[in-house]
Parts: structure tokens; sequence; C-alpha cells
């Protein structure tokens, strides 16, 4: 099922979807299976060691971006200034990781 299906049945939801929401708990899930199974790969690579940072940081990646996809799918109660913060976190954290996998893309 569909997350924008799943949240519509939400009581509290209504019609409310809150897409800008939506597109972030995807997103976010999408970047958590991207980064686990980057990091599971460079696990697998025979030089594992080069790639210490590039493991931790696709591990941080993962886990900021589960915890800020759960929080975006949250429809009761509010929480939004650490919502606000969290998805801020996430953006940095998506942008740290996404460099330092650029410097090992062509290899791997």
């Amino acid at each position: 099922m569909h997350v924008k299906e799943i949240i519509s049945t939400h009581p509290r939801v209504q019609s409310n979807t809150a897409d800008s929401l939506l597109r972030c708990t995807e997103k976010c899930y999408a970047c958590t299976r991207t980064c686990t199974s980057c990091a599971d790969a460079c696990l697998a690579e025979e030089n594992v060691k080069e790639l210490t940072q590039c493991i931790r940081r696709n591990l941080d990646c993962a886990d900021i971006c589960a915890a800020t996809g759960s929080m975006a799918s949250r429809r009761t109660g509010s929480n939004m200034d650490v919502l606000h913060a969290v998805v801020q976190a996430c953006a940095e954290a998506c942008c740290v990781c996404a460099e330092e996998c650029r410097k090992h893309a062509a290899r791997h």
C-alpha cells in the first residue's frame, strides 16, 4: 500500500494528507534502503578499510532517514519545531553522505 493511501485512512487526517510530509516520508524510506544497501555492498569489497568513512556515513544517513520518515508519517498531535529540525539534520546527513559516496562511485 502506498504511503498516501495509508495516511489518508488516519482518523485525524481526513482530506488534509500534507503532501509535502508524504513526499518526505517516501524519500526518507527510499534513502534508508539505498544507504543500507550501499553500506552492505561496501562491507563486501576487498578494500573495505578504505571505505570505513563511506560505510559510517551511509549508516548514519540511513538511521536519520528512518527516524525522519517515521516522524513525518505521524499525524496525531503536533511537534513541528522538532520535525523541522530533524528534517534539516536529515538533509545535511544526506548531503554529507552523497559527497562521500561520490568519492568512490567510479570504483564501486
